[in-house]
């Protein structure tokens, strides 16, 4: 297990931004690539992000163009600018690894909320 702890959630307005963050412990976060998930009330978690080690980016459509993951090694953050915020951006974010997907295990995530 790999513990990551979510930050940077909040309220805001469509149109606006929040900045996330995922803080890591251990010595394995330079060598593992690190996901930005999310769920949304009744609906399935659902991957957000995707960046690897050297910092090679993937993104789900629904946030392409608005959404910028990155990472800092020194300081074992990864973090998720979200710009042009929508209602349905709305949820509950998590950030994973490959050990912690394969293990089952989550944290709790930070609640973003975005108002009409």
């Amino acid at each position: 297990q790999v513990q990551l702890v979510e930050s940077g959630g909040g309220l805001v307005q469509a149109g606006g931004s929040l900045r996330l963050s995922c803080a890591a412990s251990g010595s394995i976060f330079s060598i593992t690539a690190m996901y930005w998930y999310r769920q949304a009330p009744g609906k399935q978690r659902e991957l957000v992000a995707t960046i690897t080690s050297s910092g090679i980016a993937v993104y789900a459509d629904s946030v392409k163009g608005r959404f910028t993951i990155s990472r800092d090694n020194a300081k074992k953050t990864m973090y998720l600018q979200m710009n042009s915020l929508n209602p349905e951006d709305t949820a509950i974010y998590y950030c994973n690894t490959n050990l912690n997907l394969r293990l089952g295990y989550w944290g709790q995530g930070t609640q973003v909320t975005v108002s009409s």
